[in-house]
């Protein structure tokens, strides 16, 4: 292989692949290769893979496909991440133009191949980019969790968390290249800390403090992937206390049945979930919650289901989707009997989903008549050819949850006021009532209080 001089990278997959790609490219630009926008153009075409599902398998596998059957003489393709940790020689035998394979976490390994030198190669460059006004800070990688269902461990190994000097340097670094917004990710983000001897109560909640200081109050932090019974009285405390911790909680809890909740080997005391529930809307009555639901799972009977559906009207979650089981293997579950049809998997995933629509259409309309900060991601014309911006609150997490929409004019990646006059199912609709990055003051003391 002769020493390439540009590369192109495909991402596949969570925000936490996001991270995984951004660390990769920047040993490869601090090595001086270059980015190119074409996989034609490319000395190297590297591929980040998913391999959490099978749909994310099989999207991954199409894409690799796609880019070996385009490939040109001399060029080097190399498939490397989560599909590749468990399915690394069926992409070699079944897609013979691949040249390199790699698993998880070897991306020192790639930038070598590629003839960088890693020892030479500061990871936190001066002059980091970030796309749009949001960034990912992956906190942890691995899970302690036995999930019946999930891979993970299989894929990622256990929690390993990272040092809390290394991420607020990281944070740090994405705030100086332009980010307003910090989300916290992992597999498990409540658990952070557990690997370097700290208890729970002083792990995440010590670091948000942390973070909160070194980026400053204006820096939004919000945090994705709590474990259901992480979610601690200290960090509800952090969480109320910390002026830029944004009121926005995901829990992935994966079933509203506490007999489907023990054979997923899953915290299943709902009870206790509606405690903390209780607790976070106490301690923040404008918080929004956001979960995520499997339909299916071996041995779902409708019944149990029933219960999911339940639990789900009783909560009124803001944000929740719900995902038919993948059948994974190294899974526990993989071997259980009574695997579900795959058309009631999906019948009973669209029966959710028409239920929580309804849910999150009433939860937003609490935000009608409220002012509150939004960070700009767009911008476009409505069809009379009047400007509009497009961006999120902290009612939204990236990629995952709706938009608001917004007449008015702004720049993309500025903070500004915006009135909400309407909602919608998912999104949110109003007007631009300040524009710029010019407000100091903290985004919970400006918020009026919400109504129920």
């Amino acid at each position: 292989m002769s020493v390439p001089r540009t590369y192109h990278l495909v991402t596949l997959g969570c925000p936490k692949n996001d991270v995984d790609s951004e660390h990769l490219e920047r040993l490869l630009t601090g090595g001086e290769l270059l980015p190119v926008l074409q996989p034609g153009d490319a000395d190297a075409i590297i591929v980040n893979t998913c391999g959490f599902i099978e749909q994310s398998q099989a999207q991954s596998m199409e894409a690799v496909r796609e880019l070996a059957a385009g490939k040109k003489p001399g060029q080097t393709l190399i498939v490397a991440g989560c599909m590749t940790q468990l399915y690394g020689a069926q992409v070699s035998r079944d897609v013979p133009n691949v040249d390199h394979i790699f698993g998880v976490g070897e991306w020192q390994q790639v930038a070598k191949l590629l003839s960088v030198d890693v020892e030479g190669v500061h990871d936190i460059p001066e002059n980091a980019k970030v796309n749009g006004p949001s960034a990912y800070l992956k906190i942890s990688d691995g899970c302690d969790a036995p999930c019946t269902f999930c891979v993970i461990p299989k894929i990622k190994g256990l929690l390993r968390s990272a040092p809390a000097g290394f991420l607020v340097k990281e944070a740090q670094r994405l705030v100086a290249a332009g980010a307003k917004e910090l989300v916290l990710v992992a597999q498990d983000s409540t658990a952070w800390g557990e690997d370097l001897g700290l208890p729970v109560a002083s792990g995440l909640p010590g670091l948000l403090h942390m973070l909160s200081e070194a980026v400053g109050e204006e820096v939004w932090l919000r945090l994705m992937y709590a474990y259901p019974s992480r979610v601690s009285s200290a960090l509800i405390e952090a969480m109320a206390a910390i002026p830029n911790v944004v009121h926005y909680l995901d829990v992935p809890l994966q079933h509203g049945s506490e007999s489907m909740l023990r054979r997923m080997k899953r915290p299943s005391n709902l009870a206790k979930v509606h405690g903390f529930v209780t607790d976070l809307r106490r301690a923040m009555p404008d918080i929004v919650l956001r979960t995520s639901f499997i339909a299916g799972f071996p041995g779902e009977t409708e019944a149990e289901f029933d219960e999911l559906l339940s639990f789900a009207r009783s909560i009124e979650f803001d944000h929740a989707g719900c995902f038919t089981y993948s059948r994974q293997q190294w899974t526990e579950a993989f071997e259980h009997d009574n695997q579900v049809a795959d058309e009631v998997k999906a019948e009973r995933r669209d029966r959710f989903m028409s239920q929580q629509q309804g849910i999150s259409a009433k939860r937003a309309k609490r935000f009608v008549g409220q002012t509150l900060p939004m960070l700009v991601e767009g911008i476009g014309e409505d069809e009379d050819g009047k400007p509009v911006v497009a961006g999120r609150t902290y009612r939204e997490a990236p990629e995952v949850d709706g938009l608001v929409l917004a007449r008015g004019r702004a720049t993309p990646g500025d903070r500004v006021l915006v009135r909400i006059d309407d909602s919608g199912e998912y999104d949110l609709y109003g007007r631009v009532v300040q524009a710029g990055s010019k407000d100091r003051t903290p985004r919970h003391a400006r918020r009026p209080q919400l109504r129920t």
